[in-house]
């Protein structure tokens, strides 16, 4: 059969079944590059396939619905008005497929009585039995469909049926650890370096399932053939005309580094550090999963589960468990706008679930808009129209439908979620594997990976910089301490005048000064940079620091702690230094099984802050004044006697130093003249000396009272302080966390009751000022607006 090539021109695009040429829509691109696929891979006809094809739906009263792509088991069974075989409904390009786009297509294919439905983006396809006793309602996907040589074979295609898509997050981890243990088999590599090398072939994998569309996956089958071909017909042409020797895993590899280049995943000479046959099994361990199409949440999360288990103990991470980090991301909220940071992001989890919050508010706000502008369009009357009337009608739905998908699409400049994966996510981690495997996590999870760096996170770096973000998730390393000799050097400078140039463009002068953190400070201590760093070299003391300077004014935090800053009497000063600066907005006490699981022995707590806003740094300077005012007040007869005590030394001290230079003069007079009376003049001056001796100890009695007592007034006013700025600091108690020792799951997690009820309380108290960006959208003659503020900006 001769391959069916795509044709563009001009705009438009030539839909064979049709024999005419449509404007290029992204929807219809979708459509025709599928229809390709169909015939070319999948061998059906063009004769047996029909486009937009009407289906009867009798629901919402519309009459008939169009499918976009309709096959026959034969162009016989198509011409005698026979029951479709399978039903394809198309999206835009890199859009994310949702559940209703699922059921959308679903309900075509049941009025069209198919047995197959596929719903596709490019990017996504995904493939499903119509289960003839649901209308509709129940999804069961499946692996593939089959192709032109099985319509005729009822045994093959029931076994296609029985083969349901079972994705799970627990399928897949096991598999990569089964893959992980290939290697440490094979290769004997460390637990590390055998990660490493995963990561690398999920890469290659990914990036081979997006550019075959989703129709098949990285089989080892496939890479046997094509390496074979590589070897006999490529290679040697290329080491003979450019010296290329690589070997075809070796190729795929560079293919994939350059497809990641701009996310810095792999160094330029990173190459495969396992044997072919060790990355053969991996391939067929694998090749059930088609990474591409997979959801980002059953992929990220077993990413995330494998990643525990591979480096616990090992590079002395421990990861926070997917409950904490989604109870502390509910917390504290995070909105559409706002930009986020986690200092110390390990492998990524907070940055992730942040992500994955805000974007699923996008999505719902989309959603909303789309079925209220439906609704809008369709008006009341729409079941009464004319089928031309309400075809017009339909189209201007799929367009709406297509405008407002691509603020969803990463890929498109200034889209909503384009903003979200560029501009608000940020994390830094000092180990080079960490950061690496974050921003890989971070793809896992669907995108938002550009701001993370391999960095200290007490030293600014890009976007990381103080008074930058409304939103801080982390958890810290504990109980290590930063040497009190590190110091700032050259190699902690930032250098690359290209990148400083593009950071000063999208940042301003804020970051030029924030660069200075480094460049003013060569050679001093890293501690000198922190108010605390004389207290404590904690780190988890310096981060909580970190993080409070990293916020914006009514910035808000979520960390969790060991139980030890809150209670530990070496620590007050700490407590002390957060109070005048920060309120505490939650304490929430968690079990210690929560972490023994991930190797940690120490107690946490979860602790959320929001930093102080200018009126309230002003309220607070204002109480502190008047509490020192009034604890001095309560010692006025100590500081009274004290200053009687303090003015009578120094008119001791003024009278005494003129006494000996009376009696000085008289002294020298006496010795010039010889005067026999010089021997009383001498012990007149010894007495002088005695008393001057004795008022210089009075002096420092006196101090070391107004040391002690100030020390006094300064204690006795924070209760006063406390009691000025006052305000209810809500302490929780979680006896179960979701998580046991072991690591699974448990039934009775106490943290969603605990959100809900914090949500209330912090509606009741107006914690934190609304940072909600308001979108709406509007249809002014045929165009769609997206409205903020008040102003509109017209989507293309």
């Amino acid at each position: 059969m001769e391959l069916l090539e795509i044709q563009e021109k001009d705009g438009k695009i030539f839909c064979p079944l049709k024999s005419t040429w449509l404007i290029a829509k992204p929807e219809e691109k979708v459509r025709q590059k599928h229809i390709s696929i169909l015939v070319n891979n999948y061998g059906y006809s063009l004769e047996q396939m029909a486009q937009e094809l009407q289906v009867s739906n009798s629901s919402r009263g519309q009459g008939k619905a169009r499918a976009d792509i309709v096959i026959w088991k034969s162009k016989k069974d198509k011409d005698d008005g026979k029951s479709a075989f399978i039903v394809i409904e198309c999206k835009a390009e890199n859009v994310r497929l949702h559940i209703e786009d699922y059921y959308q297509g679903l309900n075509y294919a049941s009025w069209a009585n198919a047995e197959f439905f596929v719903t596709t983006n490019e990017k996504e396809t995904k493939f499903f039995n119509v289960d003839p006793a649901y209308l509709p309602g129940k999804l069961e996907e499946v692996v593939a469909i089959p192709t032109a040589n099985d319509v005729q074979d009822a045994k093959k295609i029931e076994q296609i049926k029985n083969q349901t898509k079972i994705f799970t997050r627990e399928e897949f981890t096991k598999t990569l650890r089964a893959c992980h243990n290939i290697i440490r088999n094979n290769d004997k590599l460390s637990p590390e370096a055998a990660f490493d090398e995963i990561s690398k072939l999920l890469f290659m994998k990914i990036r081979y399932e997006r550019q075959s569309l989703g129709t098949k996956v990285f089989t080892e089958a496939a890479y046997i053939t094509e390496a074979d071909n590589f070897e006999k017909n490529v290679r040697p042409g290329l080491k003979r005309y450019s010296g290329y020797n690589q070997s075809y895993m070796q190729h795929l590899f560079g293919t994939t580094k350059e497809e990641f280049k701009e996310d810095n995943l792999f160094d330029e000479n990173d190459e495969i550090k396992i044997r072919e046959n060790s990355f053969t099994q991996i391939l067929k361990k694998l090749e059930n999963y088609n990474l591409s199409d997979t959801q980002d949440d059953v992929k990220g999360i077993a990413f995330e589960e494998f990643l525990g288990t591979t480096f616990r103990g090992e590079l002395g991470q421990f990861f926070t468990p997917r409950t904490i980090v989604d109870f502390m991301t509910e917390i504290l909220d995070p909105q559409e706008g706002e930009v986020i940071c986690d200092p110390t992001c390990g492998s990524g989890g907070f940055l992730i679930k942040a992500f994955e919050y805000v974007r699923e508010k996008i999505e719902d706000n989309i959603r909303f808009e789309k079925e209220r502008i439906r609704n809008f369009l369709e008006g009341e009357n729409f079941g009464n129209l004319s089928e031309n009337e309400r075809l017009v009608i339909n189209k201007k739905i799929e367009q709406m439908q297509t405008v407002l998908n691509r603020e969803l699409d990463s890929g498109v400049s200034e889209s909503r979620i384009y903003k979200l994966s560029r501009n608000c996510i940020y994390g830094t981690d000092a180990n080079p594997r960490m950061a690496r495997t974050s921003k890989m996590n971070m793809i896992m999870h669907g995108d938002g990976h550009g701001g993370v760096h391999h960095h200290d996170g007490l030293l600014n770096v890009n976007g990381i910089f103080e008074e930058r973000f409304d939103v801080i998730l982390t958890n810290p390393p504990f109980g290590q301490s930063v040497d009190r000799t590190q110091l700032i050097s050259d190699a902690d400078k930032f250098t690359d005048e290209d990148m400083k140039k593009k950071y000063k463009e999208k940042y301003g002068e804020a970051y030029i000064e924030a660069l200075k953190q480094v460049d003013d400070n060569i050679g001093k201590t890293l501690l000198s940079l922190y108010d605390l760093g004389k207290t404590s070299a904690l780190t988890e003391v310096l981060f909580m620091e970190r993080c409070l300077r990293l916020l914006k004014k009514g910035g808000r935090m979520g960390m969790v702690l060991p139980e030890g800053v809150l209670n530990n009497k070496n620590l007050q000063a700490v407590r002390e230094y957060f109070e005048g600066k920060a309120k505490l907005i939650l304490i929430c006490s968690i079990p210690q099984d929560v972490f023994i699981a991930a190797g940690a022995t120490v107690k946490p707590s979860l602790v959320f802050m929001r930093r102080f806003t200018a009126d309230e740094e002003m309220e607070y300077t204002k109480c502190k004044t008047e509490a020192l005012y009034e604890a001095r007040e309560l010692h006025r007869v100590e500081i009274d006697n004290l200053d009687v005590r303090k003015k009578a030394c120094i008119e001791l001290t003024e009278s005494l130093k003129q006494n000996q230079k009376d009696i000085s003069v008289l002294f020298n007079k006496a010795k010039k003249e010889k005067i026999k009376s010089i021997e009383k003049y001498e012990k007149q001056i010894a007495a002088i000396k005695q008393h001057q001796i004795k008022n210089n100890a009075e002096k420092i009695v006196i101090e070391k009272e107004q040391k002690n007592l100030e020390k006094l007034i300064i204690e006795d006013s924070k209760p006063l302080i406390k009691k000025k700025f006052d305000y209810n600091i809500p302490i929780a108690k979680i006896d179960d966390a979701g998580i046991t020792t072991t690591g699974t799951a448990s039934a009775g997690n106490q943290l969603p009751s605990l959100v809900n009820e914090y949500l209330q309380y912090r509606t009741d108290n107006n914690l934190w000022a609304d940072h909600k960006i308001f979108y709406s959208y509007s249809l002014k003659d045929n165009s769609y607006f997206r409205v903020w503020n008040g102003e509109e900006v017209e989507l293309k």
